[in-house]
């Protein structure tokens, strides 16, 4: 059973990002807002959950939060300040763009920047431990999802849409045999990725 809440009676952000260990395009983040009283049995971390179950809660999710949002950082500035910073960054960006301003942000993982004067706490694994972090990984990863899908229509040759963006065997292969799009991490050094055994 997932937990409602960090600090009672506080306005709770949960935040998480999508797309951190992927050799191609951007990285997204969702912060959400969640009532008091949410419940829902089927909500867990994104990574549990199966694609049909993920995308009837993001319905479900951006219909019942108080608040919520989605932000992006883009494949070529990742290159410029580094993945750890592009997944703050874009988490950062969706809390500005909340409805409503939170009293306390919940932060999926260990590494955060402190946000304009509102409290974090950053939590191993809090997408398998808070409701509103569980709710942000289904918003960053079904959007993202939605992304690489879209981006696939444009390099097939890549089947994005099958794995969106994570180095696969075949998805090394097909960089091996196809070189690289503009949508890749040049900073994510393909060389090696190639040496990885297929």
């Amino acid at each position: 059973m997932l937990k409602k809440f960090h600090t009672r009676g506080k306005i709770e952000a949960g935040c998480d990002e999508a797309g951190r260990g992927c050799l191609a395009g951007p990285v997204f983040a969702a912060a959400v807002i969640l009532p008091p009283r949410y419940k829902n049995a089927l909500l867990n971390d994104s990574k549990q959950l199966n694609k049909k179950n993920r995308d009837s809660l993001r319905i479900e999710i951006e219909k019942n939060a108080l608040a919520w949002a989605v932000a992006r950082v883009e494949h070529d500035e990742i290159d410029e300040i580094n993945i750890l910073n592009a997944s703050i960054k874009a988490m950062k960006k969706a809390v500005s763009l909340l409805a409503i301003t939170p009293e306390l942000l919940l932060i999926d993982g260990n590494r955060f920047h402190a946000y304009e004067g509102i409290p974090h706490h950053t939590i191993i694994k809090g997408d398998g431990i808070y409701m509103s972090i569980a709710a942000a990984s289904v918003l960053a990863k079904t959007h993202r999802d939605d992304c690489m899908e879209q981006l696939h229509e444009e390099f097939p040759q890549y089947d994005w849409k099958t794995n969106k963006g994570y180095p696969t065997a075949k998805h090394r292969t097909a960089i091996y045999n196809h070189g690289i799009s503009p949508y890749y991490r040049r900073s994510f050094n393909m060389s090696e990725q190639l040496k990885i055994s297929f």
